[in-house]
């Protein structure tokens, strides 16, 4: 089974993780143009023998506050990567149908299958931030009365580990990232979408009430991060304040996890070689009608 490349930015299995001792950005000086284009590079060299040998998928979830630069990041650490095999899903508000079935329903059915790399913009994690940050969402939620509100966000965190590792257990490689940016660059974000015209779609005023929420998101984040980052579905609390760097970093956990499982093209049978073989020959030298 897949095991966590070791990392700065690694949230420990050890309940030793505190939110409040982790950098919203890194001192760390680098090329990070270069780094991440090195990234991702590799990273759609790896995206091909995954492809190829058919035997592993990838999971790459995708937090963090509004404004931590997740579309952005998406997208950076994806270009140039053949986008048929990749599949991206942004999980809003759970619709009607969604709500008749169980808080894991809807991603267990976008969960990528193997030789595909499946990624969440958000995910099953909302049911442990927003509707924890705002209880009141459960009351909608349609819950037999044999829930127990006191002990629900234990019982989802064990749901969770034990849905990670079983699809893990089955050959998916799943990396979860936490965009960790500060309360101050989330503001600075919000202004520059707010005078740029060009970014006003970006920008919605529901935001603003969450950032008002900032201090129990975090208590959120701080539970959710270490009740479920595992050996085999880490957790990498990313500096989130300067995006090159982020971008760079988050490429090569990847490049890193995907080198850790041997990706190899497969070999052709003897029957296969006796084919190509003959196809060579046929094209070599045809024979003429």
């Amino acid at each position: 089974m897949f095991k966590a490349p070791e990392s700065e930015f690694l949230v420990p299995f050890d309940d030793s993780f505190r939110i409040e001792d982790v950098q919203t950005r890194h001192s760390k000086r680098a090329n990070n143009k270069k780094r991440l284009k090195d990234a991702v590079k590799q990273f759609s060299i790896q995206q091909q023998a995954l492809h190829a040998s058919d035997r592993h998928a990838v999971l790459l979830v995708f937090q963090g506050m509004d404004a931590a630069g997740k579309d952005s990041t998406i997208s950076a650490v994806t270009r140039g990567v053949n986008p048929a095999g990749i599949q991206v899903f942004s999980f809003k508000k759970p619709s009607q149908k969604e709500l008749d079935h169980d808080f894991l329903w809807r991603t267990n059915a976008a969960m990528p299958e193997r030789g595909r790399i499946g990624i969440f913009n958000r995910s099953h994690y909302e049911e442990v931030l927003v509707v924890r940050v705002h209880p009141e969402i459960l009351d909608y939620q349609q819950l037999p009365e044999s829930v127990e509100r006191e002990t629900i966000w234990e019982d989802r965190f064990e749901s969770i580990r034990n849905q990670e590792q079983h699809l893990a257990r089955n050959g998916t490689v799943i990396l979860k990232f936490w965009l960790n940016v500060s309360k101050e660059e989330q503001k600075k974000r919000f202004l520059a979408r707010l005078d740029n015209a060009s970014k006003h779609w970006k920008f919605n005023p529901g935001d603003i009430k969450e950032r008002q929420c900032w201090d129990e998101y975090m208590e959120a984040y701080d539970s959710l991060l270490k009740q479920t980052s595992r050996e085999w579905a880490p957790w990498y609390a990313i500096p989130a304040d300067s995006k090159p760097f982020m971008r760079a970093t988050i490429a090569e956990l990847i490049v890193n996890a995907l080198e850790s499982i041997g990706l190899k093209y497969p070999k052709p049978d003897p029957h296969d070689v006796i084919e190509f073989e003959a196809s060579r020959a046929a094209l070599v030298d045809p024979v003429e009608k």
